[in-house]
């Protein structure tokens, strides 16, 4: 509230809009949220300074903000609140340690104010990357989002898509589920259907320099989507004549994957195979997905994560992500 203007205010109060919490990311729900670090002491920066940053010796880490923004139906109120996260963002996390980073929060249902918005913060390095989700409006490859990429890959921001959904559609091609661990199974096919877009409406093509990266997304389920969508074109490429080179070649240079969750076999051993069947040392970024439960202590590597990657892993892979990615000496 503090960081709309009076108007928008009003409005909020009015409207009574209260928590900005997507369904399908319940962020308070006990589950969600590794214990040791829900009951640490103190709140915000301070406790993600103590639990996460020092501890892991973190030299940077990019903060998502997913939010019920992403769902608001009202292009206006959804431009206003997207700017006012921002300025929360900056100020009430930024700007209170050196190592923190963010992702924009752009209002994707309205690409004009979205772009105004990264025209906006631009200037702001700390910001790395645009927030999308994986299952939104219609899929990310669509011309109506091209004017936000453009500005994103001018100004050095990569695309970050996000776990997560605003139920415009049923998140199975079959409708919708009726538990939420069938939901969470689902996202790994709202991933798949976002990568196939990007590549097959000609995203990646026009937009060689911007990465996008996918945020809690799994890894293992990428290279059979790679194989296939790589076997299929060459059947039927002369329906998209601007991606002249096979889809797995496009994906494994711009298409990165954080990896919390790692959805490993049980086998440390097989984890090579996987990292091999990417073929492309460059593509796993290192992530805690803090501060959900996907591992206990500080083991955040997967295990049997090979040796041979660590450098990339841990602070190569995202220099190279992220142009705008400026890290402490």
């Amino acid at each position: 509230m503090p960081y709309l203007d009076d108007y928008w205010r009003e409005m909020v109060t009015s409207r009574d809009v209260d928590l900005l919490e997507l369904t399908s990311y319940p962020t308070r729900t006990p589950p969600f949220n590794r214990p040791d670090w829900q009951a640490g002491e103190g709140k915000g920066v301070d406790k993600l300074r103590r639990n996460l940053l020092d501890p892991f010796g973190l030299r940077c880490a990019v903060l998502n903000c997913v939010t019920g923004v992403h769902a608001i139906y009202d292009p206006y109120l959804a431009a206003a609140l997207c700017c006012a996260t921002n300025d929360w963002l900056a100020t009430e996390w930024l700007d209170r340690d050196p190592r923190l980073r963010a992702s924009l929060v752009v209002p994707l249902q309205n690409p004009q104010a979205a772009v105004e918005e990264i025209e906006r913060r631009a200037g702001d390095k700390r910001f790395v990357q645009v927030l999308a989700l994986a299952m939104g409006e219609m899929p990310l490859g669509r011309r109506f989002y091209w004017p936000i990429y453009e500005a994103a890959e001018r100004h050095g921001f990569a695309l970050g898509i996000h776990a997560g959904s605003t139920y415009r559609h049923a998140p199975s091609q079959s409708g919708f589920p009726s538990h939420l661990v069938e939901d969470h199974v689902h996202q790994s096919q709202g991933f798949a259907a976002q990568v196939v877009s990007l590549v097959a409406e000609g995203v990646l093509v026009k937009f060689p320099n911007m990465k996008v990266v996918l945020i809690e997304s799994g890894v293992s389920w990428l290279p059979g989507l790679m194989w296939r969508m790589s076997k299929d074109w060459r059947g039927a490429r002369i329906e998209i004549p601007w991606v002249k080179e096979p889809p797995a070649a496009l994906i494994r240079k711009q298409i990165r994957m954080t990896a919390q969750p790692f959805d490993a076999p049980l086998d440390p051993a097989e984890l090579e195979r996987i990292i091999e069947h990417l073929d492309a040392d460059d593509m796993l970024l290192f992530a805690t997905d803090y501060p959900h439960r996907h591992f206990d202590g500080d083991a955040a590597l997967p295990a049997g994560f090979p040796e041979r990657l660590l450098d990339r892993f841990v602070g190569e892979n995202a220099l190279s992500t992220y142009p705008r990615l400026e890290v402490l000496p």
